[in-house]
């Protein structure tokens, strides 16, 4: 069973605190969402190959694969104002590395160290939720705060505009204007984004700030709070070792978004490489934009919803959808049919995205939220990164279509990682201590 309230968003619209990190974060979303079509943009139209392109691509997924989680880690342990500008400064060399390469027309090996170094990229989304997590749990917001589950609905609609324009975007001013200018005006945009979300000190979430704000409450309430909070759920420092490694949900997930990663990275590739074989190439444009403003509705619709099922039957009934969904690929033998499959596909997505990062946001302390959000990411880009060079491998062996059979029984690792890890999911849920703040939305 489930209750919809059209109205959850006015609170998350009321929240006039997180205006300003969440324009931030929008404007570091745009350049990621150009990191991997825009270097490979950029660096074929100054007349490298394509090989080149895509491995500078490749190595900028590998980097934030290994990097950036540990990036987050040190965010949680240090606050995001002391760790963003190391890691910003990092990538903006890179990222003047590899314009200054193109625009010399130099040798290839500095694009490719550029490209480790833009992976030092900080992750908006999980810098986002963190913050939006600090502001709800902390009861800075008092009764005026929204549902975590709306906040995280409305987080993924930021995350699909950026995904819908930031490339179309990058190619545009490439074109248009100079090969450098769409990653150009990126890291503009990224600039400005991380000295604004470096402004806003008021909503940086403290290292350790679960057990903060419950000793600053006063009270017997706040006793029993801090007692129900003994079992692992405040925040202490945070240990040595990374959260893949000690968090077992947080290990299915990243599986999950590995397999949903790598499908999708399947998925696109194919997109491209069929409608070259319609001799059709601003087709596959428009099935990405298509999809992806299908996927913004959804979500935005699915934060309207509130489900009664417990977390870990949802994630395992939005994985078997993602995966049924996505699995009708097998099915593709035209424009027509590559449309609908897309269409259906992303229907499903947005709300697996949310769901998962409600797990995500209750099975680890609440101080280390960011890391584990980034590792989610990171499995999807691990993924994103193997989809698309095993898509190359099989439409130059075996052909489009082919490519779309592989990736419909990729589709199925997800479903199955999901109902076979259900009782683990399932057993590394924490209790919330938060009942009251939830139940004010329901």
């Amino acid at each position: 069973m489930a209750a919809v309230n059209p109205g959850v968003y006015k609170k998350v619209l009321a929240v006039r605190e997180a205006y300003s990190f969440d324009i931030a974060c929008l404007l570091i979303r745009f350049f990621g969402g150009m990191l991997n079509i825009g270097t490979v943009t950029m660096i074929t139209l100054s007349g490298y190959s394509f090989f080149t392109a895509g491995l500078a691509s490749s190595l900028i997924a590998l980097s934030i694969f290994v990097v950036a989680p540990r990036v987050s880690k040190r965010m949680d342990e240090r606050g995001q104002g002391a760790v963003i500008p190391k890691a910003a400064a990092i990538t903006l060399v890179g990222l003047a590395i590899q314009i200054g390469t193109v625009l010399a027309h130099g040798p290839v090996w500095p694009l490719f160290i550029g490209s480790l170094l833009v992976g030092f990229y900080p992750s908006p989304q999980a810098m986002a939720r963190s913050r939006w997590t600090y502001l709800i749990r902390s009861g800075r917001l008092g009764e005026a705060a929204p549902d975590l589950r709306t906040m995280f609905s409305y987080e993924s609609v930021l995350d699909d505009v950026a995904f819908i324009f930031s490339p179309s975007l990058s190619i545009a001013l490439a074109a248009a204007i100079v090969p450098v200018a769409g990653m150009v005006a990126g890291g503009i945009g990224f600039v400005v984004g991380c000295v604004v979300l470096v402004a806003s000190r008021s909503t940086e979430p403290e290292p350790g700030w679960s057990a903060a704000s419950l000793e600053a409450e006063a009270g017997a309430e706040a006793e029993v709070e801090a007692e129900d909070l003994s079992d692992g759920t405040s925040a202490e420092p945070a240990p040595r070792k990374s959260l893949l490694a000690t968090c077992a949900p947080i290990r299915v997930l990243f599986v999950i978004y590995m397999f949903m990663g790598s499908f999708l990275g399947l998925f696109d590739t194919a997109t491209v490489s069929l409608s070259e074989d319609l001799n059709s190439p601003d087709f596959a444009g428009a099935v990405l934009v298509a999809s992806g403003i299908v996927s913004m509705v959804m979500g935005f619709v699915f934060g309207m919803v509130r489900l009664r099922a417990p977390l870990p039957k949802q994630l395992v009934v939005s994985a078997c959808l993602v995966g049924l969904g996505f699995g009708t690929m097998v099915f593709v033998n035209s424009a027509a049919s590559l449309m609908v499959v897309a269409l259906v596909g992303a229907a499903t997505y947005a709300p697996l995205l949310i769901i998962a990062n409600g797990v995500c946001e209750r099975a680890v302390p609440d101080a280390r939220l960011t890391e584990a959000i980034t590792w989610l990411n990171a499995g999807y880009t691990c993924g994103a990164a193997f989809g698309p060079t095993t898509a190359g491998a099989i439409i130059d062996t075996f052909g489009t279509m082919a490519s779309f059979k592989v990736g419909a029984v990729l589709c199925l690792g997800m479903p199955l990682t999901a109902i076979l890890c259900y009782r683990i999911v399932k057993r590394g849920i924490l209790p919330s201590p938060y009942t009251k703040v939830e139940k004010r939305d329901l």
